[in-house]
């Protein structure tokens, strides 16, 4: 009896623990994607934030927005992953600028990025990329917003061109397409959860 309890409230806590406190519609999110020039992402990153440096005229700079509405319940030590990936190779940019307030963002990967990319097909380029017959690869990077405050969301991606026939990058390049991308929103749990995920583009 006793151990039928603790099956039964560890089956219950950890349904708790899994289960989202809200979806994707409680925030009514809104978002865009556009390229730009290097003065338009610089305009709409604001004067105290610099773009992503350009070192190659083929190289592109991809301007996105991420609106939401106050959500019902804070982040409380979860947070919001920000992925922008390349659906031609599943690779994700390697160089991201975030407008103020910086500190609230961060910029990177994790290994909770592959859980994600296990249980949703369609974001498979969020996890890392296999190299080799078994070497496997971060393949390029998202946002981490750790305040539900932080919208709306500006953003500046990098997409550099590579003019090097043999290299094999493992990020995203250029030239690409406003078709070719994906941009998505995965709401996370303060222990890692994986809690939904919402196709905004693409």
């Amino acid at each position: 009896m006793t151990a039928t309890v603790a099956v039964a409230g560890m089956a219950a806590w950890r349904w708790t623990h899994n289960h989202p406190p809200y979806g994707p519609a409680a925030l009514a999110v809104t978002s865009s994607l556009s390229l730009v020039s290097y003065a338009e992402a610089q305009a709409a990153l604001g004067e105290k934030t610099r773009p992503p440096l350009v070192s190659d005229e083929r190289d592109q700079l991809v301007l996105g927005r991420v609106t939401w509405q106050p959500p019902p319940e804070p982040l409380d030590g979860g947070y919001f992953a920000v992925f922008l990936i390349d659906k031609r190779s599943n690779r994700k940019p390697g160089d991201f600028v975030v407008s103020d307030p910086q500190e609230d963002v961060s910029v990177g990967s994790a290994g909770v990025d592959n859980r994600i990319a296990e249980r949703y097909a369609w974001l498979r380029g969020a996890g890392d990329v296999k190299v080799g017959d078994s070497e496997w690869r971060s393949n390029g990077n998202r946002l981490g917003v750790f305040d539900e405050k932080v919208s709306p969301l500006t953003f500046v991606a990098r997409f550099p061109y590579v003019d090097e026939p043999g290299r094999k990058p493992t990020v995203a390049t250029a030239p690409v397409g406003m078709s070719d991308l994906l941009l998505a929103l995965v709401s996370m749990g303060p222990d890692g959860q994986v809690y939904w995920a919402q196709r905004l583009q693409g």
